[in-house]
């Protein structure tokens, strides 16, 4: 089963000091962190704060080329979680056919924030991800859980380039 998630933050992760997205479903329930590139959260920042820059950026592009095509971006899904590696894909339907592309999370959420697309994830992800070794010492990956768990509403979106 598929959980529509909503990008509820973007932050440094205190330990390894990597952009952090944190995805959230709707009822509140459900937290998903996902570590990502600084190059890939600069993109989803820039988009999450509607700034505009003078030439296309890869996802801009991406989304033009799509639509061009007469595709439509109808949603992102993070698919899976393997060896502490999140897989994403990205659904686009065109007149005649319906495709599932291939993606890493960051490229997926960058593009279905460019195309107003739905964020989903798969249920079986986020139970698997509780069990994730986030790469760290032992005290510094159980004080990074407990941080991600007391995370307040209001320190969401703190992420500064």
């Amino acid at each position: 089963m598929q959980v529509e998630m909503t990008i509820k933050g973007l932050m440094v992760d205190p330990v390894t000091h990597m952009p952090i997205i944190i995805l959230r479903d709707r009822e509140g329930q459900r937290v998903l962190p996902i570590w990502v590139g600084i190059f890939e959260a600069n993109a989803i920042a820039l988009q999450m704060e509607n700034i505009s820059t003078p030439r296309p950026m890869t996802h801009d592009l991406l989304r033009h080329a799509i639509e061009d095509l007469g595709g439509t971006v109808t949603k992102i899904v993070i698919a899976d979680l393997r060896d502490n590696t999140f897989f994403a894909l990205i659904h686009v339907q065109t007149a005649t056919d319906s495709l599932a592309i291939d993606a890493r999370p960051s490229d997926a959420i960058a593009l279905a924030l460019r195309a107003q697309a739905p964020i989903f994830v798969e249920e079986s992800v986020i139970d698997n991800a509780k069990g994730i070794d986030f790469g760290a010492d032992r005290a510094d990956s159980e004080r990074l859980q407990k941080w991600l768990e007391s995370l307040d509403p209001e320190e969401l979106g703190k992420y500064k380039m």
